[in-house]
């Protein structure tokens, strides 16, 4: 076999210019990014949207199970709270102090209730 392609035969390469001008590589960069965005955030927003409101549920049975004379109950996600990373619940009495009830963890799910004396 020879080094030589008979196919290529006469074949002229192009001039050294790119294919696409720069202002096309711009724009398919920018609807590219638009594009990953439009794909990822709605993905965030629903995640974050679940998690608060099993958050809430979750909270709500538990003070109710932990502190029946309670007024309200407050679920929120804190960095440093009582119970650590992640979600914590809160009871409220009449007086509107706070009382920590249980940590509902990174990924709050469906409470599992120990009885009224232990908690875990």
């Amino acid at each position: 076999m020879s080094e030589q392609h008979p196919e290529l035969s006469g074949y002229e390469p192009p001039d050294e210019r790119p294919l696409r001008s720069r202002r096309v590589k711009t724009a398919m960069r920018i609807i590219v990014a638009v594009g990953l965005v439009a794909l990822v955030v709605p993905g965030i927003l629903t995640t974050m949207n679940v998690a608060s409101r099993t958050a809430i549920a979750s909270c709500q049975v538990q003070t109710a199970h932990y502190y029946p004379d309670a007024v309200d109950f407050d679920a929120r996600f804190e960095f440093a709270g009582a119970g650590g990373f992640g979600w914590q619940c809160y009871s409220i009495d009449r007086n509107e102090r706070e009382t920590f009830v249980v940590p509902l963890g990174i990924i709050p799910s469906a409470p599992q209730l120990a009885p009224r004396g232990v908690r875990t």
